[in-house]
């Protein structure tokens, strides 16, 4: 493409902060719009699988992330009452040199933040980006949800998350899913916990409890984890009406070993509900907007990939503004590129996420009946790490952390 272009980033989270370093390392002129006046992270902990941590070394944040956060080997998981083995899974099956990193949001944050600051990119905050008209040669301009309209720009780049105000601007806009079930988190102390697993007990598909180790937060040397609770959105003010003791109960009864774990967990107001929704835009873009993570393709977390699909976006976006003759080739180009890797993902996501979280009694049973034995076909344990390490691009086929992060 001739020239830099002027942009747009809507969204402080990690998609917009990667995002936006992707692009000005193109030579792009980026600018951040912020909804909240003091942009800060929100959520718990999360998974950045092998292609996120080769993005984060792309924009040499890798070093910085790997300071906070936890390394992550593998997946284990059982089922109650019986004990049985639902996962095992380690990276190393698929390639050992590959690992995760589990790291607070605090942290990531802080990370891509101070990224994106060491550009010297600018951010204006308290500005909702909600509307988008033209200039006379049909160039964007932002419209804030108090009807200001901002300087006019090259191409806006929608990374607001799956609540996206922008998103029926697409080529080809869908309707957010929700799912029935979310889950209750808490960050809690790490200690007497496996580190390098993200654990997980399940009673048939109704009840999940996991632990994931995350490391450190900025000013808290403190090792932690972050505790998730699954539970149906609706049944949450019941869950609050009833109290701790009830769910310590609950929580006890399905993993006794971390009665100390939640210790200091004295108030359901310490659990912080998420709500999660499926949305696949087939078109991740429209008339001079883009959208990357959680505004093009949400899900719910059963795979832990969000984050780190949210800045292979980010990276896609910048390659393909640098190879293509214009924006409309360049966008097209960039659908095209994460097309298969993103469909693969939300179809696993939305296929899987019965067999975890559900009231269906029987789908529990054939997870725990199968999951775990299919294993032993080396192939098929393979195939099983390699979707858990976010490099599948189908049932039969793969690709590798380098390609992915471009």
């Amino acid at each position: 493409m001739t020239g830099p272009l002027s942009i747009a980033v809507c969204g402080c989270g990690p998609a917009g902060l990667a995002a936006a370093c992707f692009l000005h390392d193109a030579g792009h002129r980026v600018r951040l719009l912020e909804r909240v006046a003091e942009p800060r992270p929100i959520g718990a902990g999360l998974m950045l699988q092998p292609a996120g941590l080769a993005a984060l070394a792309r924009i040499g944040a890798l070093d910085a992330a790997l300071g906070y956060g936890q390394r992550i080997d593998g997946l284990y998981a059982r089922s109650q009452p019986s004990g049985r083995v639902v996962f095992d899974l380690r990276y190393a099956t698929a390639d050992p040199a590959l690992h995760g990193l589990a790291i607070h949001r605090a942290a990531i944050f802080a990370v891509l933040w101070q990224a994106a600051a060491s550009r010297r990119i600018p951010v204006e905050t308290g500005v909702e980006i909600t509307a988008l008209a033209s200039d006379a040669e049909g160039r964007p301009v932002p419209v804030t949800a108090a009807g200001r309209r901002l300087p006019t720009v090259d191409l806006v780049v929608d990374a607001t998350g799956s609540g996206s105000a922008l998103r029926p601007l697409a080529h080809a806009p869908v309707r957010p899913r929700p799912y029935a079930y979310g889950a209750v988190w808490a960050t809690v102390p790490a200690a007497g916990l496996r580190q390098d697993l993200l654990e997980q007990r399940f009673r048939s598909a109704r009840e999940m409890l996991g632990l994931l180790p995350v490391g450190r937060r900025p000013g808290d040397d403190v090792p932690r984890a972050i505790l998730f609770w699954s539970l149906r959105v609706t049944e949450h003010p019941a869950f609050v009406e009833a109290g701790i003791a009830a769910w310590r109960r609950r929580v006890l009864d399905l993993w006794p070993e971390i009665e100390p774990v939640i210790a200091d967990i004295t108030d359901p107001a310490q659990l912080t509900l998420a709500r999660y929704a499926q949305a696949t835009l087939r078109r991740p873009f429209g008339d001079r907007i883009v959208f990357i993570g959680d505004a093009a393709h949400s899900t719910s977390p059963q795979l832990g990939a969000g984050v780190t699909m949210a800045m292979l976006d980010g990276a896609a976006l910048a390659d393909a503004l640098a190879a293509a003759p214009d924006i409309p080739g360049a966008l097209d180009a960039y659908g095209a590129r994460r097309r298969r890797h993103i469909r693969f993902y939300q179809r696993m996501s939305a296929l899987l996420t019965p067999a975890f979280q559900s009231d269906r009694r029987w789908i529990g049973t054939l997870r725990d009946r199968t999951f775990h034995p299919s294993t032993r076909l080396p192939w098929l344990r393979r195939r099983m790490v390699e979707t858990f390490a976010g490099l599948a691009l189908g049932p039969f086929a793969r690709t590798d952390p380098a390609a992915l992060a471009g």
